[in-house]
């Protein structure tokens, strides 16, 4: 099978364990799981050249490290470390189908060679007959399980057919999937041969729909209930093609999905920016050598027996002394607790392992809304514009920082919510204990502009009726939606979606003042209402580890001048979309996913996804300059 070549970062996300990707000879495959990343029993496997710490996310995350997926090295006479690993993938869909006669065949995960067509009409030779192209079509259910479509199952109306007939994938002409048909018995010619099969055949219209209900009255699926008869329903089998299981434990409704559909894979990536336990105590090259082959190791002993008691005088007499000489014993040991998050000022999630994200969030605010430096956070204090200062408190200009970035579950045919342990389940055939659990990640170093609103005048705005009103709207439309998947309110305030829409304002201007690419910058959001961390910040930064976000240029705009006609060319383009007056109007009644936008379109707010921590919702142009009716409804709408 010819390889195919994906970014580190990829495999995390968009093309993780789970996802399926397509290699350069057109073979549709699906990414492996996380048991056969790195084989065991490798003797030229050097981990380290993997491995990366952040101890806030390990602690959230109960995973003893991370890892960089590996990176393709064709090794040499001196240097054998590592050579020729690569991610592993698998064949799927399994079937496939001839162009010219339809027929339908199916072959194992493993497979590697190129699927021909066994039709002797007009393949001449048994075995040499065209290339088969892989079907378009997967199915899927909400516990993130999935497998072949059942065309023998569909077609003849049964999951227990003893029918060996001959299947073909036929187009009949008509648009949609009624126009595609699948049948059983028929020739090349598509007639009906009585030798090849039963002459069974169904379209497949309906396959992809949801939100029938079933007798117990929860949501169902057309092709659960209709595949064979709503009294014997045809429920999901547990698949997990990437683990390589045909079967598992699972009763939830099967839907059929497009295998290139946006619904097939959502992965759950969890971010966290490195906060330094001690500022300024640990240098960049001390980082370094905690990380050297011959050093960490020795450190997670020590830790394991010593946890965060143990002295500068314990950890010299592991280490080699020759590396460490120069440098004093306050600085090894803030090393030390700096590696391990333990020591020092804990903030108040260190050990947490709650969704909460407003906990998770809230030392990042804490430090970055200073001027924190650091070898690995760094920020100036530029001042705000005299036209600002009635809107916004403080900027800071974010020279350096530092994210990981972890792949810690996905779900499939909706964004739903997923729980750390539920998600970490479905990258792994076998769960580990923590202390040897490992999630792939990778790091990227940028830059960005961090700015915090006014907290008299935010209050202010928010406690205004028709402020609160317009933001209910969107947080009424979500409760019903999540409440209807069992899932859990979350607290849609109107500063959060007012600072939201905001983000994407500023980065659709940045992207036009500074030239980046839309893609390469990502919103980081600081908003609560808990009177114990009270947030109302947001952070811009470089989301590509590229030349696009280590040139300076982001950090230059938060500079009060530029930073200020950055603002009013945000606001000046928001009070008018593209789309005005179907935009705003239909923001009366939502819009976008789960219609939890109201005035916000592709015309002047929403962003590629991956810039966006909310897939592209809670967003309203109007708490941010108002609407057509209210001009003065929003938190800018005083600023030109």
């Amino acid at each position: 099978m010819t390889s195919g070549r994906i970014r580190r970062a990829q495999l995390v996300s968009p093309f993780g364990v789970g996802a399926m990707s397509m290699l350069v000879d057109g073979t549709s495959v699906i990414t492996a799981g996380l048991d056969h990343w790195f084989p065991k029993g490798n003797t030229d496997l050097a981990l380290e050249d993997f491995t990366v710490h952040d101890w806030r996310l390990e602690a959230r995350l109960n995973v003893k490290e991370f890892r960089l997926p590996p990176d393709w090295r064709t090794g040499s006479d001196k240097d054998h470390r590592n050579a020729r690993l690569s991610v592993p993938v698998l064949r799927f869909p399994g079937y496939a189908f001839c162009m010219y006669c339809k027929r339908l065949k199916k072959v194992p995960l493993s497979f590697q060679e190129v699927v021909r067509c066994e039709d002797l009409a007009h393949s001449g030779r048994k075995g040499k007959g065209p290339r088969m192209s892989q079907v378009p079509f997967v199915s899927l259910c909400e516990n993130g399980h999935l497998d072949d479509f059942p065309f023998k199952e569909w077609v003849h109306r049964s999951k227990e057919s003893k029918c060996t007939g001959t299947l073909r994938l036929v187009s009949t002409g008509g648009g949609g999937l009624e126009g595609q048909v699948v049948r059983c018995g028929y020739d090349a010619k598509n007639k009906r041969d009585e030798r090849q099969g039963c002459g069974a055949s169904r379209s497949l219209m309906g396959i992809t729909l949801v939100g029938r209900k079933d007798e117990a009255g929860d949501e169902s699926t057309v092709l659960t209930q209709e595949l064979q008869g709503r009294d014997n329903p045809y429920l999901c089998n547990g698949a997990r093609p990437w683990l390589h299981e045909a079967h598992g434990l699972c009763d939830k409704p099967v839907r059929g999905a497009l295998r290139a559909a946006g619904n097939v894979y959502f992965p759950h990536v969890e971010s966290s920016i490195f906060l330094p336990q001690q500022l300024g105590a640990v240098s960049s090259a001390m980082r370094d050598l905690m990380r050297r082959p011959d050093v960490e190791p020795v450190l997670n002993t020590v830790h394991t027996f010593l946890g965060k008691d143990a002295t500068a005088a314990q950890i010299r007499r592991q280490i080699p002394t020759e590396l460490f000489d120069s440098y004093s014993d306050e600085e090894l040991l803030a090393a030390y607790h700096d590696r391990f998050g333990t020591g020092g000022d804990q903030p108040d999630d260190a050990n947490d392992e709650s969704d909460d994200l407003d906990i998770w969030r809230h030392p990042e605010f804490k430090m970055i809304r200073e001027t924190p430096q650091d070898d690995e956070l760094r920020a100036s204090d530029p001042g705000v514009h005299g036209a600002l200062l009635a809107h916004i408190e403080r900027v800071r200009s974010v020279t350096v920082l530092r994210e990981t970035r972890a792949l810690r579950g996905f779900t499939r045919g909706r964004d739903s919510e997923l729980k750390v342990p539920v998600g970490k389940a479905l990258l792994r055939r076998r769960s580990l204990p923590p202390d040897q659990d490992w999630l792939p990640a990778y790091v990227v170093k940028g830059e960005g502009i961090y700015f915090e609103l006014d907290p008299g005048r935010l209050d202010e705005w928010e406690s205004r009726d028709k402020v609160q009103a317009r933001a209910d709207r969107i947080a009424n439309r979500y409760g019903q939606v999540i409440t209807d998947r069992g899932g859990r309110p979350r607290d849609i305030s109107p500063r959060m979606v007012m600072l939201h829409t905001m983000a994407h304002l500023l980065i659709n201007e940045l992207v036009f003042t500074c030239g980046y690419s839309s893609a390469s910058l990502r919103e980081r959001l600081y908003v609560s209402r808990e009177s114990s961390r009270t947030m109302a910040g947001l952070l811009i930064y470089t989301a590509a580890g590229d030349s696009e976000g280590t040139m300076g240029g982001l950090v230059r705009m938060a500079r009060p001048e530029q930073l200020n006609s950055v603002f009013s060319s945000a606001l000046s383009s928001a009070h008018w979309c593209s789309t005005d007056p179907v935009c705003m109007d239909a923001g009366k009644h939502g819009q976008g996913p789960e219609s939890c936008n109201l005035a916000a379109c592709h015309g002047c707010a929403l962003l590629p996804e991956t810039s966006c921590e909310e897939f592209n919702r809670f967003l309203d142009r109007g708490l941010v300059i108002g609407t057509f009716d209210d001009p003065s409804l929003g938190y800018f709408s005083a600023s030109e």
